[in-house]
């Protein structure tokens, strides 16, 4: 089928006939007493449902480096659920929520695309369940009551120059990236440097990822780390220690229930919880794969990016925290992402060229050594496109086979279901044999440098790291305070396998450099920064914004 011949995402989602969430439900047991309804298309689910013993399998989806304008990884995800279902299985997949900065930015949204998507793909990509409003709340919150306690005596001693909660927007604001906050005299405050953060970004986003309870998250937001105390000691300060955890956790009280939507196909899909790939740990949340795996045979749940960045912090920071156990994967790579990664000219991604692709061909292979060495069998997905000519995509599957791992053509975007059946038959078969093996990466336990080390050489194929000056005092300042027995979420470009995104293929030799290091101690881990990541991005020069809209007739345009 021709890409010309495709309505676009939002044309496919106003022509679907939805099905009412409370028969979505019934198909994985849940009456109507279990949700919380948010319209006839959406609704929450109970905690308690996450607590219930495991049924299902786990399948990750990931992928290879991206292009800039994306791979199909999410699309591929629903597709591979919605062909697993048209072959009689009890499949479900969970996805994270989009945050409004990529949907009104360059980006676009998170809910699949063309057959493959998620409904209602609107609401989904714009206000949703609320939940990213929730967390903007508590993220809020706690920033108001941060320099609440410096005007009232500052009791616990808090060095405003050191204090490292920043504020927090769902939307990409270039603005906002340093900003001076307390001016106009004591009465509004204690005036200091700050900055925004994108929702995304907030720890409390990873937070509400990977709390297991409500006690959990109370508990992880009661250790969110502020900032330090004055003089030389540096002592961290908690949020705990500003009693703020209550009132937090409160208002997200329903922000952590999972969210129950459908596939363009009408079956069942969990969508909650957003953070970044590169920036976060890119995951949705283990009280939706929990959830997923106790009423479902088989659950296809999806990572940021390529297996560098959110198949490493599903595999080391999710399962770990999650008491998950992955038993295969499927890596999404695309004709285009290899010609690019093999030097090919961008503009010209769609004119054959085979001497690029085999170049760019060693990339693949490295991200599938990354899934393999977590001990899981992987599946790889060459997600076609119309400009894909039959001897490149020969040339890959070609070379795929010759690695040993299975491989399918997809074409979920075009087709649905239907064009994801072979691909969901190569990963039952894989399913079959039972090989998996999954174990982390590195014991927690080890220095903070050397489980940077160890992904860096293992995962990225790197020769080693270098630190800048106040990326090695943070580490030890962190050691030294107790927050260096926690599992790394490395901060880096998505289009590399280094931290500089113009190199691309497979390189080796090189170093990654660290160029600062902070606690998530709530969400339970270190963030390391490597390369030049913004947590706070802006509008391109012609925003999605301008094309936005909704017509007399109630169509809504431009949404994809």
């Amino acid at each position: 089928m021709e890409t010309s011949t495709i309505p676009s995402d939002i044309e496919i989602a106003q022509a679907a006939r939805l099905r009412s969430i409370t028969d979505v439900a019934a198909d994985i047991g849940l009456g109507a007493d279990d949700l919380d309804l948010y319209g006839k298309y959406k609704a929450k689910i109970p905690l308690e449902i996450a607590s219930r013993p495991v049924k299902g399998r786990l399948v990750l989806v990931t992928a290879v480096n991206p292009t800039p304008a994306g791979e199909g990884k999410s699309t591929v995800t629903v597709g591979l659920t919605q062909a697993l279902r048209r072959l009689g299985h009890n499949a479900m997949l969970c996805m994270r929520e989009p945050s409004l900065g990529p949907v009104f930015g360059v980006k676009g949204g998170a809910a699949g695309g063309g057959y493959s998507q998620l409904l209602p793909m609107q609401d989904i990509n714009l206000h949703f369940t609320g939940d990213f409003h929730a967390i903007a709340s508590a993220h809020a919150l706690l920033s108001a009551l941060v320099d609440n306690h410096l005007q009232w005596g500052n009791a616990l001693n808090i060095e405003p120059r050191r204090i490292t909660w920043h504020r927090a927007i769902d939307m990409n604001d270039r603005a906002l990236r340093e900003v001076v906050v307390g001016l106009g005299g004591a009465k509004n405050g204690v005036a200091r440097e700050e900055k925004f953060v994108i929702i995304p970004a907030s720890e409390i986003m990873a937070i509400v990822a990977l709390s297991t309870s409500y006690q959990d998250l109370e508990d992880r937001l009661a250790r969110i780390v502020v900032g330090s105390t004055a003089g030389p000691v540096r002592w961290p300060v908690l949020a705990g220690e500003l009693k703020a955890q209550g009132s937090m956790a409160l208002l997200l009280a329903d922000a952590i229930r999972p969210n129950l939507v459908q596939t363009l196909e009408g079956g069942p899909a969990f969508v909650h919880a957003g953070p970044f790939g590169n920036i976060a740990h890119g995951c949705n949340s283990i009280l939706a794969t929990r959830s997923a795996l106790a009423l479902a045979d088989l659950v296809i749940t999806e990572a940021g990016f390529g297996s560098d960045l959110g198949a490493e912090k599903f595999f080391d920071i999710k399962c770990r925290f999650g008491g998950l156990n992955p038993e295969a994967a499927v890596l999404v790579a695309t004709v285009r992402s290899l010609k690019l990664q093999g030097g090919a000219n961008k503009k010209a991604l769609t004119t054959e060229d085979l001497a690029a692709l085999e170049r760019g061909l060693p990339n693949l292979e490295k991200h599938i050594e990354n899934v393999r060495q977590f001990g899981v069998p992987v599946v790889v997905a060459i997600n076609r496109v119309t400009a894909d000519t039959e001897r490149e995509l020969k040339l890959v599957m070609d070379f795929v086979e010759r690695l040993g791992a299975p491989v399918a053509l997809t074409e979920v975007w075009a087709r649905g279901g239907s064009g994801g059946e072979t691909l969901a038959k190569e990963l039952l078969e894989v399913l079959e044999k039972k090989g998996a093996e999954y174990r982390p990466l590195y014991a927690m336990e080890r220095p903070i440098k050397e489980k940077i080390d160890t992904i860096v050489r293992k995962v990225y194929g790197g020769e080693g790291v270098e630190y800048a000056p106040e990326a090695t005092r943070a580490i030890e300042y962190l050691e030294s305070v107790g927050l260096g027995q926690t599992p790394v979420c490395i901060a880096k470009t998505q289009y590399s396998l280094t931290d500089d995104p113009s190199i691309l293929g497979r390189p080796s030799g090189f170093h990654i450099t660290v160029n600062d290091v902070w606690p998530a101690a709530g969400a339970g881990f270190v963030v390391a920064r490597a390369g030049e990541i913004m947590t706070m991005p802006g509008l391109p020069k012609e925003p999605a914004a301008e094309r936005i809209g909704k017509l007399p007739t109630g169509e809504v345009v431009g949404l994809f």
